[in-house]
């Protein structure tokens, strides 16, 4: 399947599920009641990156997904800390935003990009995303996942991510310059 035909194959299963929720809301306008969306300034950053992403599908250009991944993501953290005042938490989830880039090319690679690519990639950045989520919110007091002595588990974590990148830069064969 060419990457032209993947985009639409992708724009048409969007819009047919768009069609299928609103006709089951028409026929059932009770559930309606719901379905509660806050339509708050962040909001309209989110449906931005959504519109974002469908004018890439439009025109056949799924690398749209990565720009529209993080407008969207970025919309999504200013709509938490916009619901629970917590303006604070910046501090760390800034950290994100390299994982909403990773989710746009996940999403890029099932929409028509070079596959394997975007897709390696993308988990690569989502799992660098995650690990610089874990360490900062740490750090910053609001995760409290890794218990009272946070402190060895991060250095833990450092530990354990550094000997990756070693490993990964003596497996990985060298590109001809």
């Amino acid at each position: 399947m060419t990457k032209r035909n993947r985009t639409h194959l992708a724009l048409g299963v969007i819009l047919i599920l768009l069609a299928i929720g609103l006709l089951i809301l028409k026929a059932n306008p009770s559930l309606a009641e719901y379905i509660h969306v806050d339509m708050s300034w962040p909001a309209w950053i989110i449906i931005g990156g959504g519109v974002f992403l469908l004018f890439g599908l439009l025109v056949g250009e799924p690398d749209m997904a990565i720009p529209a991944s993080i407008f969207a993501g970025v919309g999504s953290i200013l709509y938490y800390q916009n619901a629970y005042q917590d303006f604070s938490s910046w501090a760390y989830m800034w950290t994100l935003i390299p994982g909403f880039a990773g989710l746009g090319n996940v999403l890029a690679g099932f929409f028509g990009a070079s596959f394997r690519k975007s897709i390696s990639e993308g988990f690569r950045l989502i799992f660098i995303s995650i690990i610089m989520f874990l360490i900062f919110a740490s750090v910053f007091g609001k995760l409290e996942i890794l218990g009272p002595n946070k402190e060895f588990i991060l250095a833990g974590i450092l530990l354990l991510f550094g000997v990756w990148l070693i490993i990964r830069g003596l497996i990985r064969p060298q590109a001809k310059e």
